[in-house]
């Protein structure tokens, strides 16, 4: 009994010591984070989740929580009999789909973020990109010059709003609905690329993508072949090869986006692992995708 105690303390000594450095190498740094996923939906893992934030903020970090909300929206949408339409992975967003998105995504979703991180002793500040004119955006259009509605894309980003929260110890979340910079109308916002915007223009030392898959896999049907480090240059070979392919296109795509805007190091992690934020960012060994 006497040793297996000594041997736990001892693994929880190593544990400690190991992130040591990583601990001072981030400290004072900013980490975006795009939250959504399995994540989000498994109150086990949302749990394990929210606590990793507060501790990265608690060893000074500044950490940026932007949110999606897809299964939430779908579930709205359900109850008042509309069914969801998707193009090229984009909702296709209606009048009535848009008031849906602002009041799930601006509402609920993102005061159930924040009501949880203050639960568990952070201290956290709901934004959306309407507020403080934190993102612009105009109207998007496919590749086929297809309308699919109130769908923007990202045309500016003011990070004054950002900058406050974190200045003050907050952990700003972030759901992702903005302006029309020429029409004042809203839209929608990919979650994952408007992170990488943010990160971009917070210079962030790290852009992280929580999602369901343990990252970019050699072979999509064998969870066992990650890539675990990743070069940029090699993204677009390995999007020929199929090697990527499918929902993991874009993601890989928003990495590409943030280093090529300055963001150092971008990364691509499991969800469904408990604790996976700290795994990644304070261990040697790390979890899922790196991409540099």
């Amino acid at each position: 009994m006497f040793n297996s105690e000594m041997n736990l303390s001892y693994q929880k000594a190593s544990v400690l010591s190991q992130a040591l450095p990583y601990i001072q190498e981030y400290n004072g740094k900013t980490i975006v984070i795009k939250y959504g996923g399995n994540a989000m939906v498994s109150e086990k893992l949302k749990d394990s989740v929210i606590r990793d934030i507060i501790l990265m903020n608690c060893v000074g970090i500044k950490v940026v929580v932007v949110h999606g909300g897809g299964p939430e929206i779908n579930d709205f949408l359900g109850r008042i009999g509309k069914k969801s339409k998707f193009v090229n992975g984009l909702r296709v967003t209606d009048e009535e789909t848009i008031d849906v998105v602002q009041m799930v995504l601006a509402g609920k979703v993102n005061k159930d973020i924040v009501a949880l991180i203050d639960k568990n002793g952070g201290q956290a500040v709901g934004l959306c990109g309407i507020d403080a004119d934190l993102l612009k955006a105009k109207k998007m259009l496919t590749k086929d010059g297809e309308d699919i509605g109130y769908v923007g894309e990202i045309t500016e980003v003011n990070d004054n709003i950002i900058s406050h929260c974190l200045s003050g110890g907050y952990i700003p979340v972030i759901s992702t609905i903005a302006l029309g910079q020429e029409d004042g109308m809203v839209y929608n916002i990919n979650a994952d690329l408007a992170a990488a915007h943010i990160s971009i223009k917070l210079k962030a030392e790290k852009f992280i993508l929580i999602t369901d898959v343990p990252g970019v896999l050699r072979d999509p049907k064998d969870e066992s072949s990650l890539i675990s480090e990743l070069n940029v240059e090699d993204i677009d070979g390995l999007i020929e090869k199929k090697v990527i392919s499918g929902g993991m296109i874009p993601k890989v795509n928003c990495c590409r986006e943030a280093l090529k805007g300055g963001v150092r190091r971008t990364h691509i992690i499991d969800g469904r692992i408990d604790h996976s934020l700290l795994l990644e960012i304070f261990s040697n060994e790390g979890v899922g995708t790196m991409i540099l």
